[in-house]
């Protein structure tokens, strides 16, 4: 499938959304890989996760850039040659990038009932009240934007040690606003983040940027 969605955020931020329906084979065949990623590519076992993958290569040539323009750091964490920032996220048939002069993040995640039973690992009492008193009809979206936003800044920051659930609170929010803030606490540093979001065919797509 062609582009999905492409998010022209300002004049030196874009995101871009591919939706997967291509099989392996035509991804493959449409993309150039380093020989690193190569053989990264060879030692997924899930074809899910293979296809992942190749479409954030697609993406990339999308944007204007390739597997070539493209370098991870010894923490995993991806840059793009030249200096601009990128964040990477897939999730089921859906992969995104943000590409960006700002300090930036993505997450993708598919709304899932799962998340009501991992909450407590990502949330604290506070939040999780918070959340509650809204009601259920958005719980799984409201806990899904928080995960994908705490996601997020742990990509911009990308430090040892960093707990969701003590280190990074997420303001309260309503689904209809799209945004929010959040913030980052530990040891010496607190740190201010714009949170963004919306929603598209069960995902939620979450972006950050660093204050």
């Amino acid at each position: 499938m062609p582009l999905f969605k492409t998010i022209n955020f300002n004049s030196v931020t874009q995101i871009l959304v591919w939706k997967i329906t291509e099989s392996y084979q035509e991804l493959y065949h449409e993309v150039s890989l380093t020989k690193k990623s190569l053989l990264r590519l060879q030692g997924m076992k899930s074809e899910l996760h293979q296809c992942g993958f190749l479409s954030v290569r697609k993406l990339l040539q999308e944007a204007g850039y390739n597997d070539f323009d493209l370098y991870y750091d010894e923490s995993g964490k991806p840059h793009l040659q030249g200096g601009k920032f990128i964040s990477i996220s897939h999730s089921h048939q859906f992969s995104t990038i943000i590409i960006s002069d700002q300090k930036a993040g993505i997450d993708i995640e598919m709304q899932r009932e799962k998340i009501l039973r991992i909450a407590d690992k990502f949330i604290n009492i506070q939040e999780f009240e918070k959340i509650k008193s809204f009601g259920n009809q958005d719980y799984i979206k409201k806990l899904t934007t928080k995960w994908g936003a705490k996601e997020a800044i742990f990509k911009i920051r990308n430090e040892k040690g960093i707990s969701f659930k003590d280190h990074i609170q997420v303001n309260t929010f309503e689904i209809e606003c799209k945004k929010t803030i959040a913030i980052l606490e530990m040891e010496n540093v607190k740190q201010q983040f714009s949170i963004y979001f919306e929603e598209f065919e069960g995902f939620t797509l979450v972006y950050a940027f660093e204050n």
